[in-house]
């Protein structure tokens, strides 16, 4: 390993460590309540920081292939540290919002260049045939540090709910330095694009990639049901009365169970081949929802395992699927794109499923939203059912 790609894999570690260490996620829902909101004004905030990211993810892809994408990662560390700042002082529904908005734009300037710069500081080591294990490390150590943030968040959520937001503003700062210390690496190609337009180009041609689109769209989906699943456990935790004092343990051990799966995802994919990868996470993602809405008691908690080992395995595979179609100097843009697409369709669907939780039931939100993901990722499963071919000439650039 050279020392270039050491480099860059512990700071790219320490930036997933300051974003996944998340010691408000599993009391956040109760913190909001503590604020008099409701779950649509919940989703809505939500929206909110999914629409800031909208408005600024391909942008900021596209600066990331261009101006560097360490220096988009710098930008986006600062960003989240000021946002997390404003949680701190904050107390309504539109100081939340305008703290969610620099969220969300301090994100989508680390979305994308993060798993960009490490395929490419992998290809200039000449070991990009390992990024999937190494994303699905990533991903696991990430996952590690949500779920130990768990048991942290809800020890700290004991003296006061706000105590945790003080606490995660030292833990998003992290990543500043981390992101200085990054080294860009020397496979991309600043030349090609030359103004926002190549950018939008970029956008044309990854649709009209028939391989590119299927794997981005799908890639997109799944990561949409994971977000809003994530969104229901604590509704679902309540639901089923489960005691507060055990929302971080079982948040903890629920996000456990996503970094062993994802430690594994690269072997899982290897032995069972791709096109059957692909119907293991398209079909468990869409039962896990089931599930979790057949029985939403104490029992049932233990469904809700099923969906996070799939989500563990789904998504180092689907990232890898989009990087092998992808040229580097547009790579960026590309997984920009991918969380485009995951962070649009949340601002359409969150306020709508806040909406049928609060007026109907948590069960039918869950049946909903897994029956939304098979209808609209199905149709783009053949073109990966086999692997890709040697020649990527046609790749978008």
């Amino acid at each position: 390993m050279t020392r270039m790609l050491r480099n860059n894999l512990i700071n790219l570690y320490l930036i997933k460590f300051a974003k996944w260490f998340n010691l408000v996620m599993p009391v956040v829902v109760l913190f909001y309540q503590d604020n008099s909101l409701g779950m649509q004004q919940i989703f809505m905030l939500k929206s909110i920081y999914s629409v800031a990211m909208v408005v600024m993810e391909i942008p900021s892809g596209y600066l990331a292939d261009v101006w560097g994408r360490k220096k988009t990662l710098i930008l986006g560390s600062f960003l989240g540290t000021a946002g997390m700042a404003v949680y701190c002082l904050s107390y309504e529904f539109w100081a939340f919002a305008a703290a969610e908005v620099i969220l969300g734009i301090g994100y989508s300037f680390i979305s994308g260049a993060d798993s960009a710069l490490l395929y490419d500081s992998m290809k200039a080591a000449k070991r990009e045939k390992d990024y999937m294990k190494q994303e699905g490390w990533i991903t696991s150590a990430g996952n590690f540090a949500e779920a130990i943030a768990g048991v942290c968040g809800g020890l700290l959520a004991t003296f006061s709910l706000r105590m945790p937001f003080y606490v995660q503003l030292l833990i998003a700062a992290v990543a500043i330095p981390a992101a200085f210390l990054l080294k860009e690496p020397k496979v991309q190609s600043t030349a090609l694009a030359k103004g926002f337009g190549t950018t939008l180009q970029t956008v044309r041609e990854t649709f009209q990639h028939t391989r590119l689109r299927a794997a981005l769209l799908i890639s997109s989906f799944a990561g949409t049901a994971s977000l809003t699943f994530a969104w229901f456990v604590q509704p679902y935790f309540k639901a089923a009365n489960l005691p507060v004092s055990l929302f971080g343990v079982m948040w903890t051990v629920l996000n456990l169970s996503v970094g062993v799966s994802s430690m594994f995802s690269y072997r899982i994919e290897r032995k069972v081949g791709q096109r059957n990868a692909l119907l293991i996470i398209i079909l468990g993602f869409t039962i896990g929802f089931y599930l979790a809405a057949w029985e939403v008691s104490l029992i049932g908690i233990s469904f809700l395992f099923f969906f996070y080992l799939v989500r563990g395995i789904a998504h180092p595979i689907l990232k890898d699927y989009i990087n092998r179609d992808t040229r580097s100097e547009v790579r960026a843009t590309i997984l920009s794109l991918r969380n485009f697409v995951i962070r649009i369709n949340f601002a359409i669907i969150g306020p709508a499923l806040g909406y049928l939780t609060d007026n109907f039931s948590l069960s039918w939100a869950l049946i909903a939203t897994g029956t939304g993901f098979l209808l609209t990722a199905l149709p783009f499963l053949k073109p990966l059912w086999k692997p890709a071919p040697q020649s990527s000439s046609d790749k978008p650039s």
